[in-house]
């Protein structure tokens, strides 16, 4: 669903990003003197991709930004409160809000009640970096299986042992994978997990026979040959698993990808948010921004405000009708 905002590789992302840097430069957001203090509201636990990102763009946002950064981490409900968190945050760029693409993307068509409106409550700021999905098998499904074709064949012909995993349930990756088997009418039955951690863990143990998860949540545990990618998402090959097809190759009209954004409250004036994407595109500036994202199976997708918007509203137009399709919801 990340259609044309990552299409092109990125010999020209350094341009492109400067590029980027510029036209945030908007009217009334020239050299200002920094925030006091820059919260950034993270909606996750420590530790996880999310929370080192943020981190590590708090350092380089120290100095020139800002005199002081903090990250807060309000894990709980999926990121939901996080969110709630900010909506009533002051306007002025001294905090921002990361958050996964589901937080927009997903939740307002799975829950019936949030304790936001992503319309009012959240301004769009930078887009910072994208996760492409990845179904593998482990060793409970028999080597020969290579392909995902040869996969459905093996589920079509053992119904009680055809399982997949995610890390939770109304995940991108759990609603991605269960389009691909309404679609194929495969006899996939959901199994979900809390996290990606015990749920790989189980696919190579042998105990769960499939998993769609983020491609990240796979890289660490390749080398023992254990694990097969059969799938990514998106609308090109991951540079992290260039071997590996996508879901629209295969003949799926798939292109879901996890994508991280700064938010601020909804409230905020364009030339305050415009100086705020001007300083997040600048501290991403930077190889080691890159190399530090790829360690999760992250690519470095920089975009301003405009097009994180617009990110936004295919997003929605996409997964309304595939959530509907499903039949998915929050409290199914």
């Amino acid at each position: 669903m990340l259609r044309p905002l990552f299409m092109g590789r990125a010999d020209p992302m350094r341009r492109g990003l400067l590029a980027l840097v510029a036209a945030a430069s908007l009217p009334g957001t020239g050299r200002a003197e920094p925030l006091a203090t820059l919260r950034l509201l993270l909606g996750a636990p420590a530790g996880g991709p999310g929370d080192l990102m943020a981190r590590q763009l708090a350092e380089r946002l120290r100095g020139e930004h800002a005199r002081a950064v903090v990250v807060e981490n309000r894990s709980g409900a999926g990121g939901q409160l996080a969110v709630a968190a900010l909506k009533d945050a002051p306007v002025d760029g001294s905090v921002l809000l990361l958050v996964p693409s589901s937080v927009v993307s997903i939740y307002p068509f799975t829950y019936a009640r949030l304790p936001y409106r992503v319309e009012t409550d959240l301004q769009p700021v930078a887009l910072v970096a994208h996760s492409p999905l990845a179904f593998g098998v482990g060793p409970a499904v028999p080597a020969a299986v290579k392909s995902f074709a040869d996969f459905l064949a093996w589920a079509q012909a053992h119904p009680q042992q055809a399982s997949y995993g995610s890390p939770a349930s109304g995940s991108i990756a759990h609603l991605q994978a269960a389009a691909v088997a309404q679609a194929s009418g495969a006899p996939l039955v959901h199994v979900p997990y809390r996290g990606g951690a015990q749920a790989v863990g189980d696919l190579r143990g042998g105990s769960l026979p499939s998993l769609s998860a983020p491609l990240g949540i796979f890289l660490p545990h390749m080398a023992s040959g254990q694990i097969r990618l059969l799938a990514v998402s998106g609308e090109a090959r991951s540079q992290l698993a260039p071997s590996v097809p996508t879901w629209r190759e295969l003949g799926f009209k798939l292109t879901a990808r996890e994508w991280y954004g700064f938010f601020a409250p909804g409230r905020t004036p364009r030339e305050v948010v415009a100086r705020s994407a001007s300083a997040l595109l600048k501290s991403l500036d930077s190889p080691e921004a890159g190399a530090l994202l790829a360690r999760f199976g992250l690519e470095l997708t920089p975009a301003g405000p405009e097009r994180l918007a617009a990110l936004i509203q295919a997003d929605a137009a996409e997964w309304r009708g595939l959530i509907q399709r499903i039949g998915f919801t929050a409290e199914s």
